[in-house]
C-alpha cells in the first residue's frame, strides 16, 4: 500500500492517491485531474474510487472530470444530495482498493455530509485516517456557513461536530496517522499547523478539540465566537461540486485567447469586465494599465481573486508575465472563475511598445512613513485581518479588512493622503487597486508592510495592542 499525498500551497489543500495491488483511490482530487490519470499509469493502477470527504466550498473539485474519466464511481458519505451518479455510503461501509479496504466514517459538523475515510492495511491492521474538514492539525473544521443550511444553525453544527470528534475520532488507534483536508492558510479553520501530516496521538496531545479540555458548551463557544462570514464565492463552489461542471481542459481551451491592445480598450470601456493584472508587486507598482486590478501569482493568488472579485460570473481579461497565462487560467478555474476571456497579448511591455500609457503607484519603505509617522498626524488604512489588527496596530489606524475594503470605501478620506499597509507588502497593492478604480487618489503603499514598521523601534505608545491573536506574512 502505497499514500501520496498531492498538496496544492495556493489553496492550502490536500488530495490524496492510494495504490495496492493494481488498484488505487483518489481522494478530495482538485479540479486539473490529469496528474492523478499520470499517477495511475506510473504505478500501473486502475483507479477505482474517487472519495469526496464532502462537498467542498474553497475550491471546485475534480472528482467528476476524474470519474468520467476512468469510470471510477464518485463516493460520498451520507447526507450527501449531488445532481449527479454516484455511491451515497452508509457509515461504517467499507471499499475495497487492491488488498486494502477504506471505512466510511460519518463525521458531520463542518458539513452535515462530512466523513472521514479509514484505512486498513494489507494486515487488516488500521494505518491511517483521512479526516477531510473535520479534523486539521491543530484544529478542526469551523462549521460551515457557506451551505446556508436552513433548518441548522452554525452552534447546532459544531454541536454535532463535538460528538464527530469526541465519539468518532478521539477512540481510534493512537497510532494512525491523520491526512487532514487543508494546512495553514485555509479559511475552513481558524489554528491549523503549518505541518500536513502528523499521528493521532500527538493531535490528542496538541489539539484543542481532542485535549477533553473542553466540554460541549465550550467547544461550540470556540467554534462559533467571532466566526468570519465565508468568502462570497463559497457558496458558488458548494453549488458546482453539487451540479456539476465544465471539465478543465475545456475551461483551458476556452480562456487561452490572445487579445491585442486595441481590442482591450475597447473591452476596458464596458464596466461589467475586470482587468486582471497578475505580475509581481514591484511590476505592477512601476506601471500597469489603468483601473487593473492587482492580484499577483506570487501570493494566495486564487483565494484573494474569490474575496476581492467575488462573483465567479465576473468576465476577466488577464495581464500577465510572458509564459504565465497557463498557471493564471488554471488558478482560477480552481475556485469556479471560468469566464476568462483571454490576456493581453505580448503583455504589458508590448502595451508600452505600442505607445499605450501606464499609471504607476507611490511607495515608501516603512522607514520613510515612520518618519513622516513622527511627525505629522496622518491617515493610515490597515487592510489586514481583523484578528491581525488586533493583535498590534498603529494608534490611530483604520482597519478594513482587504475582502471588505469595496463596501466599506466611505471610510476613506476622499481628499487626504492616505498610508496604505498590510503584512508584507501584497495585499496592500491588491487595495490601492480596488480603491483606484473606484476613483480615490492620494494613496501611498507601505513597501514593507506591518512587518517592516515593526523593524523600526517605533516607540510602544504608537500602537495598540490585544493579546492572542495571529498575523499573516502577506
Amino acid at each position: 500500500m502505497k499514500i501520496e499525498q498531492i498538496y496544492t500551497s495556493c489553496l492550502s489543500q490536500a488530495s490524496y492517491f492510494i495504490s495496492s495491488d493494481g488498484e488505487a483511490a483518489v481522494i478530495d482530487p482538485i479540479r486539473e485531474v490529469g496528474q492523478y490519470i499520470k499517477m495511475a499509469k506510473s504505478t500501473g493502477c486502475e483507479i477505482k474510487y474517487v472519495f469526496q470527504t464532502h462537498f467542498h466550498a474553497d475550491f471546485v473539485s475534480g472528482h467528476i472530470t476524474l470519474s468520467k474519466m476512468t469510470d471510477a464511481p464518485i463516493v460520498y458519505g451520507p447526507n450527501a444530495n449531488p445532481s449527479y451518479k454516484c455511491i451515497i455510503s452508509s457509515d461504517g461501509d467499507f471499499f475495497e482498493i487492491g488488498k486494502c479496504k477504506i471505512k466510511v466514517i460519518h463525521t458531520p459538523g463542518h458539513t452535515l455530509e462530512s466523513c472521514s475515510f479509514l484505512i486498513f492495511d494489507e494486515n487488516n491492521e488500521p494505518h491511517a485516517i483521512f479526516t477531510g474538514d473535520t479534523l486539521f492539525l491543530g484544529d478542526v473544521g469551523i462549521p460551515d456557513v457557506a451551505q446556508r443550511y436552513e433548518d441548522t444553525t452554525k452552534e447546532e453544527l459544531a454541536s454535532i461536530l463535538y460528538d464527530s470528534i469526541n465519539t468518532k475520532i478521539k477512540p481510534l488507534n493512537d497510532n494512525l496517522i491523520v491526512y487532514p483536508g487543508h494546512g495553514a492558510g485555509s479559511a475552513c479553520g481558524k489554528k491549523m499547523m503549518k505541518e500536513t501530516v502528523d499521528t493521532l496521538k500527538n493531535q490528542k496531545a496538541n489539539n484543542y478539540a481532542l485535549s477533553g479540555k473542553l466540554n460541549r458548551d465550550e467547544f461550540v463557544k470556540e467554534l462559533t465566537e467571532n466566526l468570519p462570514e465565508p468568502p462570497a464565492y463559497f457558496p458558488s463552489n458548494v453549488k458546482l461540486n453539487q451540479s456539476g461542471f465544465r471539465d478543465f481542459d475545456s475551461v483551458l481551451e476556452s480562456s487561452l485567447n490572445k487579445i491585442s491592445a486595441e481590442e482591450l480598450k475597447e473591452h476596458v470601456k464596458n464596466p461589467r469586465i475586470t482587468i486582471l493584472d497578475t505580475r509581481n508587486t514591484k511590476d505592477f507598482i512601476k506601471s500597469h494599465i489603468k483601473d487593473s486590478i492587482f492580484i499577483g501569482l506570487e501570493g494566495r493568488f486564487a483565494p484573494w481573486v474569490g474575496e476581492v472579485i467575488k462573483n465567479i460570473e465576473t468576465p476577466i481579461i488577464l495581464v500577465c508575465n510572458n509564459g504565465k497565462e497557463k498557471e493564471a487560467i488554471t488558478r482560477l478555474s480552481r475556485i469556479g472563475f471560468d469566464n476568462c476571456l483571454g490576456f493581453l497579448d505580448g503583455g504589458i511591455r508590448k502595451w508600452i511598445k505600442d505607445g499605450n500609457k501606464t499609471e504607476s503607484l507611490e511607495t515608501m519603505p516603512s522607514k520613510k512613513f515612520i518618519d513622516i509617522l513622527k511627525l505629522n498626524k496622518i491617515d493610515v488604512l490597515d487592510v489586514r485581518r481583523k484578528s491581525e489588527f488586533e493583535n498590534k496596530h498603529i494608534e490611530g489606524a483604520i482597519n478594513i479588512p482587504l475582502s471588505n475594503l469595496g463596501e466599506n470605501s466611505h471610510d476613506i478620506l476622499q481628499n487626504e493622503k492616505v498610508y496604505i499597509h498590510c503584512a508584507a507588502g501584497y495585499r496592500s497593492i491588491i487595495a490601492i487597486s480596488i480603491l483606484r478604480k473606484m476613483g480615490l487618489k492620494n494613496l501611498i503603499n507601505i513597501s514593507d508592510g506591518f512587518n517592516g514598521i515593526l523593524k523600526c523601534n517605533l516607540n510602544e505608545n504608537c500602537f495598540n495592542t490585544i493579546e492572542g491573536t495571529t498575523c499573516e506574512n502577506k
